[in-house]
């Protein structure tokens, strides 16, 4: 059994933009990125969930036109509270540096701490893993590492050093394998690098 996790396709959103669960919609360059995507797809797949966040859904949808989408609510990215929609370099400075000083705990302004959003996808990831079958997952850069972190015990601080996820990434999870095992099958940045954090952080 294999679980494959999908990055959604570039967001329609400045570079330097604080987002998580903002309803953002994709580019323009999203059916180009979707041919990119599809030859990694395989045909085994018998489930498929998503986020609920249109630019997961239009993916999802996308790449599996006959299946059922599954929508789930704890696969969403960080709730960035009132950060949302905001330039990274706007934020104020006394939230920003507390943030800084332990960005894995410390609680965004009306949002969520990555540790919140962590627990959360496990539960989920847990739940899609227990029922047995090959799925497909279709989320967001910190779900994916999330999972990914929690599979391989890496710590989440240092997760976001070790592991990179392109818009439209496809990663590989061999779930029963000894010792478990995973594999970017596909991890092309299309659209450049991404900036998606403070300039000097």
């Amino acid at each position: 059994m294999h679980i494959y996790l999908i990055r959604h396709t570039t967001p329609d959103v400045p570079k330097g933009t604080c987002y998580g669960q903002t309803d953002l919609d994709v580019t323009d360059t999203f059916a180009e990125e979707v041919n990119g995507i599809r030859p990694y797809i395989s045909d085994t797949i018998e489930t498929v969930y998503s986020s609920p966040l249109q630019r997961c859904k239009k993916l999802a949808h996308a790449l599996f036109p006959s299946k059922e989408i599954i929508t789930k609510d704890d696969l969403m990215e960080l709730n960035c509270g009132s950060w949302e929609m905001q330039l990274w370099d706007a934020i104020p400075k006394e939230e920003m540096d507390l943030w800084k000083n332990d960005f894995i705990n410390v609680i965004v302004p009306e949002g969520e701490s990555y540790v919140q959003l962590h627990d959360r996808v496990i539960k989920s990831f847990e739940e899609i893993k227990a029922a047995g079958k090959t799925a497909a997952i279709v989320a967001h850069g910190g779900v994916l590492r999330s999972i990914v972190a929690y599979l391989t015990q890496t710590p989440l601080k240092e997760s976001f050093d070790v592991f990179s996820f392109n818009y439209g990434c496809v990663i590989k999870l061999n779930v029963h394998s000894e010792p478990f095992s995973h594999e970017a099958i596909y991890n092309i940045s299309q659209g450049g690098k991404e900036w998606h954090r403070p300039t000097n952080f």
